[in-house]
């Protein structure tokens, strides 16, 4: 698997956007919400972490995070009128690079 990686199909600098992209906790929230309901304005990123409880983000936060998972390739952004509107964008290279820990896990179990 590790070897798909490095063939082409995703290479480091693209792993590495990837798993920053990941590694925090508000940007996963996000890819939760897009994966539920694709195609949200930065108005409705915003205003679904107030209503699902969490802290309000800032427009410029919410953008930001949004810059980082788009710059990783995990978003697309297509325009609705003068809106730009936010989807989740998984494709084949980004589930193998997540697949990619898996050959750590010598003994097959999940925790």
């Amino acid at each position: 698997m590790i070897g798909l990686l490095h063939k082409g199909v995703m290479k480091d600098d693209q792993l590495d956007l990837m798993f920053k992209a990941l590694s925090d906790s508000t940007r996963r929230r996000i890819i939760d919400r897009l994966s539920n309901k694709p195609g949200q304005s930065l108005f409705e990123v915003c205003a679904a972490s107030i209503a699902e409880g969490g802290v309000a983000l800032s427009r410029q936060t919410v953008s930001q995070h949004l810059a980082v998972l788009e710059k990783a390739g995990l978003i697309e952004i297509t325009w609705k009128g003068r809106t730009k509107a936010h989807s989740l964008r998984i494709n084949k290279n980004h589930i193998t690079a997540a697949s990619w820990l898996m050959k750590y896990n010598k003994n097959g179990e999940e925790e």
